[in-house]
């Protein structure tokens, strides 16, 4: 299931910083990610393995900016 998404970007002369504008965008509602996922398949023991690193990267950040300086 496909999921709907509307970005507006305003061009005002200056093509290169809507471009940028645009791929943020993109990038942040993860537009790109399902896009790719949707093109390569990727089998579920890697779907889940992926998660499972993500996580430990997400967690390990997360103690590292409550460690005390």
């Amino acid at each position: 299931m496909a999921k709907v998404s509307n970005i507006e970007i305003n061009v005002n002369n200056n093509l290169e910083r809507a471009m940028k504008q645009l791929k943020k965008k993109m990038e942040r509602e993860g537009i790109t990610r399902d896009m790719k996922r949707i093109v390569y398949y990727e089998a579920p023991t890697q779907q889940r393995r992926k998660s499972l690193i993500r996580a430990k990267k997400q967690n390990y950040i997360r103690m590292a900016s409550m460690r005390p300086s």
